[in-house]
């Protein structure tokens, strides 16, 4: 089961019920194409880079599941035919990268840095 994460923006003048209703309408697409749901979250109204469809602002929501391609297409097809969606952004997410710790770069001592100076000095 791959990994992806949706970002979808609404407008933001939508009732309290028409928000549940848009999440619950996206986890149910998610669950019914047998997709396992991780996170979803309602990130607020934030002011968007430019207005969309006359909107200045816009309410964001953050989904983090598990499925395949065919539900990427269904829930992408579902979040366009809806008007109250004003843009969606799916992304498949790679496996999980184990990031190595940095090596600390030696300390430059107090003499080391004096045979330097003394060295360069000389020439």
């Amino acid at each position: 089961m791959r990994k992806y994460e949706t970002i979808f923006i609404t407008k933001p003048d939508l009732g309290e019920d028409e928000t549940k209703g848009i999440s619950e309408k996206v986890q149910d697409v998610i669950t019914s194409m047998n997709g396992e749901c991780k996170r979803l979250e309602d990130w607020g109204i934030r002011k968007l880079a430019y207005p969309i469809n006359k909107c200045a602002r816009g309410r964001y929501f953050y989904v983090n599941f598990g499925g395949s391609a065919p539900l990427i297409a269904e829930l992408e097809r579902r979040l366009r035919l809806d008007d109250k969606v004003l843009r969606y952004q799916s992304v498949k997410l790679e496996k999980e990268l184990e990031v190595a710790p940095v090596a600390e770069e030696p300390q430059a001592t107090e003499e080391s840095l004096e045979v330097t100076e003394e060295s360069s000095v000389s020439e």
